[in-house]
C-alpha cells in the first residue's frame, strides 16, 4: 500500500515537472457529449473534439485552421511515383500504456478506418494500399495522383494495433445499429491527455499524459480536464456565471451580452466552418411520414424549390439567432474551395414565388410531413426548426416537428429512416469533394453514408470520383463548379445558414476560437 501511494505521488510530481507549470484544472461544458470513444465510429464534431485530447492523427489543424505535423513530421508525394504519398512518422512516441508507436499502428488504423462500419471511410476512397516501409515511414498508394490527400487525415486517429486486437475491438463500433465495443468506452492513445473516467452524457475526466511527446512544444498548461455535457442552455450559462465551469463552447445567443458583461468572463466569437441545412427524401416513390398516399411530394422539384423560397433566412438570423448566423443558399461554408458569392446568394422573390411554385405542382392543396430535428447539437437547432414549421405552413405544408437528442437523431439519417431532417456539415478538408462524397454521391459502398435523400445521378457520381485523382487544379475546380450547379438546380437540400461560434470562458482561460469548433486543450494557456 505504501509503495503504491509513493509511486502515485512520484508520477504526479513527474507530470508537474514535465509541464513546468502548476496543476490547472479546466472545467469544460457544452450542450452535447461525444457519441463514442471509438475514433472511427462517428464522423461528428463533439466526438472528434473529445478524441483530439486523447488520440492523435498524423496531421492536425491549429487554432487558425492551418495544418501542422502531429504523429507525422513531414509528408510529400514520392519522387518515383505520383500515386504514392510518403509520410515520415514522429519517433519516440508512446501510447498511454507505454507501448511504442510505429508504422504498423498507422497501417492498421487506416485499414480499420476504411472498413464497412467506419464513419470515416469516405475520406479514404482513393487509397488502394497503406504500407509500412520501416518503423517510421508509411506509404499511401492512391488510385491516380491525389493532390489533396493529406487534407483528409486531420480527424483520422491512430490506434494501438496490439491493444485493439487484444481487446477484440478490431471491428469499428456500428453506432447506427445500436452496437458497442471495448473501444467505445476505453482508450489507449498517444494524445496529451489520458482517460481517467467516463460516464456518457454525465462526466468525462482526463489527466495530463506525463510522457507526451509534445512537452516543450505546446503550452500544456491544462493538466486536468473535467468535461460535462449540459444540454439545457440556461443551466449551462448558469454554470459558467457561477464559476462551476470555466469554459463553454456554445453560449446561447440570448445570453451573449449577459456573459460578456459579467466580471471575470468573456465571449469570443468567430465564423464556423459549418453550414446548417435541411435534407429531404427526394428519391422514394412514397413517403412513410406524410399524408399523401402513393406519391412523394418531395420528389417534385417545384415543391422543393417552393420550400426553399418560403424559408425566410433573414428572419431566422434576426429573431432566432439574434444576428449570430450568416444566411446562405448553399450547403458549403465560405472557407471551402468551390464556394462563390453567387452560390451563397439568397433566393429572390420569397413567399409570393413559393406560393406560385406550389400552385404549379401536383400538391397545390398542400400536404403534411414530419421534420426530424436535433435539440442538443447545433446552435438553437430546435428553435430554428420551429421557425421553419411556421414558414412552410404559409405555403400549405403542415410540418410535424420531432425534436430529440442527437444520439437518436443521427441514426435516422444514417439508416435512411427520415423523410425530412436537419443536419449541420463542417468541412475539415476545406474542399468541396468532402461534401460531395458524404452528401450528394449515391448512397452505398464507401460513399454517400450521410445521404439518405435517395438522390442518385451516375454522371455526377463519376465527376465526384474523378476529383480524387485530378491534378490539374483548374480542371478540378471546373468539375466542382459543375457539380454545384446541378446540386443547386435539383434543390436536393434547403440551406439555412453558416453557423457562428460563441465561446464563453473565464478570464483565466486563454485560447482563440477555432473555425472547426474543436478546441485542443494542449494549446490552452491558463492565466
Amino acid at each position: 500500500m505504501k509503495k503504491t501511494i509513493l509511486a502515485t505521488a512520484l508520477m504526479a510530481a513527474t507530470a508537474l515537472t514535465a509541464t513546468s507549470v502548476s496543476a490547472e484544472t479546466l472545467r469544460w461544458a457544452r450542450a452535447g457529449d461525444s457519441l463514442t470513444l471509438d475514433p472511427h465510429a462517428q464522423n461528428e464534431g463533439p466526438t472528434h473534439t473529445l478524441a483530439h485530447q486523447i488520440y492523435e492523427p498524423l496531421i492536425i489543424r491549429d487554432t487558425e485552421g492551418n495544418m501542422q505535423p502531429a504523429l507525422a513530421t513531414d509528408w510529400a508525394v514520392s519522387e518515383e511515383d505520383p500515386n504514392i504519398w510518403v509520410f515520415n512518422l514522429r519517433q519516440g512516441v508512446t501510447f498511454h500504456d507505454g507501448s511504442d508507436f510505429t508504422a504498423e499502428d498507422v497501417v492498421f488504423s487506416f485499414e480499420r478506418a476504411k472498413s464497412e462500419t467506419s464513419a470515416m471511410k469516405e475520406l479514404l476512397t482513393s487509397i488502394t494500399e497503406v504500407r509500412a516501409v520501416d518503423d517510421h515511414t508509411v506509404e499511401f498508394v492512391t488510385d491516380g495522383p491525389n493532390p489533396i490527400l493529406p487534407n483528409n487525415f486531420t480527424n483520422l486517429f491512430i490506434m494501438d494495433k496490439d491493444w485493439t486486437e487484444a481487446n477484440d475491438t478490431v471491428t469499428v463500433q456500428d453506432i447506427a445499429n445500436g452496437e458497442t465495443n471495448f473501444a467505445a468506452t476505453n482508450v489507449n492513445g498517444t494524445g496529451p491527455y489520458r482517460l481517467v473516467s467516463r460516464e456518457p452524457d454525465v462526466r468525462t475526466v482526463l489527466e495530463a499524459n506525463e510522457d507526451y511527446w509534445g512537452v516543450g512544444e505546446f503550452p500544456l498548461e491544462v493538466t486536468r480536464i473535467e468535461y460535462t455535457p449540459i444540454q439545457n442552455a440556461a443551466t449551462r450559462v448558469a454554470a459558467l456565471l457561477s464559476g462551476e465551469v470555466d469554459f463553454i463552447q456554445d453560449v446561447p445567443v440570448q445570453d451573449l451580452g449577459r456573459v460578456a458583461d459579467t466580471d471575470g468572463l468573456e465571449v469570443k466569437t468567430a465564423p464556423q466552418n459549418r453550414t446548417i441545412f435541411l435534407g429531404m427524401n427526394v428519391g422514394a416513390d412514397d413517403l412513410e411520414r406524410d399524408d399523401v398516399d402513393g406519391a412523394n411530394p418531395l420528389a417534385d422539384v417545384n415543391v422543393r424549390r417552393a420550400m426553399n423560397m418560403a424559408i425566410n433566412r433573414d428572419a431566422i438570423q434576426q429573431v432566432v439567432m439574434r444576428g449570430q448566423s450568416q444566411p446562405t443558399n448553399v450547403i458549403m461554408p465560405p472557407f471551402v474551395n468551390g464556394w462563390t458569392e453567387e452560390l451563397d446568394a439568397l433566393p429572390a422573390d420569397g413567399m409570393a414565388q413559393a406560393q406560385e411554385l406550389m400552385a404549379q405542382s401536383d400538391f397545390a392543396d398542400g400536404f403534411s410531413i414530419q421534420l426530424d430535428c436535433p435539440n442538443d447539437r447545433y446552435v438553437n437547432d430546435e428553435a430554428i426548426c420551429q421557425a421553419v414549421v411556421g414558414m412552410l405552413g404559409q405555403i400549405g405544408i403542415d410540418v410535424n416537428l420531432n425534436a430529440q437528442g442527437k444520439a437518436l437523431h443521427f441514426p435516422l439519417i444514417q439508416n435512411g429512416t427520415t423523410d425530412f431532417y436537419m443536419l449541420g456539415w463542417g468541412v475539415p478538408t476545406y474542399d468541396s469533394e468532402y461534401i460531395f462524397n458524404f452528401l450528394t454521391h449515391t448512397k452505398g459502398g464507401d460513399r454517400g453514408s450521410w445521404n439518405p435523400t435517395g438522390f442518385s445521378d451516375p454522371e455526377m457520381d463519376a465527376k465526384i470520383v474523378s476529383l480524387a485523382s485530378e491534378t490539374d487544379l483548374d480542371a478540378r475546380n471546373q468539375t466542382i463548379a459543375e457539380i454545384w450547379e446541378e446540386v443547386q438546380d435539383e434543390q436536393i437540400y434547403l440551406p439555412l445558414h453558416h453557423q457562428v461560434l460563441n465561446w464563453g470562458m473565464a478570464d483565466k482561460v486563454g485560447i482563440e476560437v477555432s473555425p472547426e469548433d474543436d478546441p485542443k486543450m494542449k494549446f490552452f494557456e491558463m492565466n
